[in-house]
């Protein structure tokens, strides 16, 4: 990317106690497969029609922006059987729902290094991106060749070229300035990450990005993660008091002034 993106059109804002943008470490599709003795590539099976329903289930929980890590850097080194397996399943799933996206006015975007994606996959994700990207209310994010190491390298490597160009100052030293080189310039921080089948780490997922996210770590493998357990985890968030370095005494109005939603 030799230049940052043009500021995005603004996200509506969710309520209060709804987490705006929720991004989701999608884990459990082998485990899930070989508890009912079948090949891993039929928990991936599962694990799309689970994407589709979250994406609708989030939509209809008033999230706005849904990022799901679907492909990591790491995932190459699988089996080579299981990762054409996967781009199939991605294949399958664009085609399938890209008259879905226009009716229900789902804008899809990727992060990642998706041009070193299969050329089918790409020419797929061009299409799906152009045909909806003037839909603004509902954002869905594929997360596909996506480490937050590697966006880091991608955004610095640009940035220098940037200051090399004259177009940005080297002691600008500022994270508005440098997050425009990130994969997700133009998309809100997330502010609950989740991560489903018991595991309890970020696995190189939106290590920046996440840094005052709040965090659910299901126990429900990504197969069986249904609507209920999405409103839970939102449910979860709504309890929590994010104070961004403050304190609570600090979040809270002076005396006698009321604050509106």
């Amino acid at each position: 990317m030799s230049q940052p993106p043009a500021r995005p059109e603004p996200v509506e804002r969710a309520p209060a106690n709804i987490p705006r943008h929720v991004a989701i470490i999608m884990d459990g599709n082998g485990r899930w497969a070989k508890q009912r003795g079948l090949p891993r590539i039929e928990g991936h099976r599962r694990g799309v029609e689970t994407v589709r329903t979250t994406t609708f289930a989030a939509r209809d929980l008033g999230v706005k922006v849904l990022t799901l890590y679907a492909f990591s850097v790491e995932n190459w080194k699988r089996p080579q059987d299981e990762v054409g397996g996967l781009m199939t399943l991605l294949e399958f799933y664009l085609k399938k729902e890209l008259k879905t996206f226009i009716r229900d006015r789902v804008r899809l975007l990727t992060i990642g290094r998706t041009e070193e994606l299969p050329a089918s996959v790409q020419e797929l994700l061009r299409e799906t991106i152009a045909a909806t990207k003037d839909f603004h209310d509902y954002t869905l994010v594929l997360a596909l060749n996506y480490g937050a190491r590697t966006e880091v390298i991608d955004a610095a490597q640009a940035y220098a070229a940037a200051v090399a160009d004259g177009r940005e100052k080297l002691n600008d030293r500022s994270w508005e300035t440098f997050s425009r080189y990130l994969y997700t310039a133009e998309l809100p921080e997330p502010d609950l990450v989740i991560r489903t089948s018991g595991e309890s780490r970020i696995s190189n997922f939106l290590l920046l990005q996440a840094a005052y996210a709040e965090f659910v770590f299901s126990p429900v493998l990504w197969p069986d993660f249904t609507k209920d357990d999405l409103a839970a985890a939102i449910a979860d968030y709504a309890k929590r008091e994010r104070r961004y370095g403050l304190t609570s005494e600090q979040l809270k109005p002076p005396a006698g002034v009321s604050v509106s939603a």
